[in-house]
């Protein structure tokens, strides 16, 4: 079954690559979960596609590709890493480790998974702009682990010096108007206030870029 996810979703994934050649466009990977992939919204209406509205509105050449998955661990996104960076990247956005910590995995397996990422992406290219999207979960599995995998965020933006997005839900989560039903997904309001909190910290990399 998860081979069978894997290969639909890289299927999907294929149909939403630009057709220009490598030259003519820089590429933004966003590589997470659920929350990049939006689920429980269109297509359109999820953050990635909010920042590519943002970057063609100033006439960038930046093309956004959505490498979410719904259900995704960090273990998962290891696994698929080397799949997605076939195609060149510019600018890696990590958002993982949300379903991990639902879970109850450890938070060192967790980190180390976001380590051997990070490091493939510098690893494959060495140019690229890494930026790392932190998430946090409810104290239902005790206040040391919330702590520890709030923490684990801030840890790995400081050891390889990336741009650091806290808190990518920061103004949605626990807002009923901008969360699903479920209270984990934002909806299409709450997708609005994740790309504006990821356009903080993009917007100012892709200016560096271009300078």
């Amino acid at each position: 079954m998860k081979r069978f996810i894997f290969l639909v979703s890289a299927l999907l994934l294929l149909a939403y690559m630009p057709c220009q050649s490598q030259n003519d466009v820089s590429r933004i990977l966003f590589f997470g979960d659920s929350i990049t992939a939006g689920n429980g919204v269109n297509k359109d209406e999820a953050f990635p596609a909010l920042i590519q509205e943002k970057v063609d509105s100033l006439g960038w050449d930046f093309n956004v590709q959505n490498g979410g998955l719904s259900g995704e661990t960090s273990a998962g996104g290891l696994r698929r890493i080397d799949w997605m960076l076939q195609q060149p990247v510019d600018v890696f956005v990590l958002e993982l480790g949300g379903n991990d910590g639902l879970r109850g995995i450890e938070v060192k397996a967790t980190k180390e998974n976001l380590q051997k990422i990070i490091e493939r992406v510098q690893s494959k290219y060495p140019d690229a702009r890494i930026i790392l999207a932190g998430m946090q979960v409810p104290p239902n599995l005790g206040q040391q682990y919330t702590r520890d995998f709030k923490q684990m965020y801030a840890d790995l933006a400081e050891k390889y010096n990336l741009p650091f997005i806290p808190f990518i839900l920061e103004g949605a989560a626990l807002d009923p108007d901008l969360m699903q039903n479920d209270d984990i997904h934002p909806n299409a309001k709450g997708h609005e206030i994740v790309a504006e909190n990821v356009w903080e910290v993009l917007k100012p990399v892709l200016q560096n870029m271009r300078s």
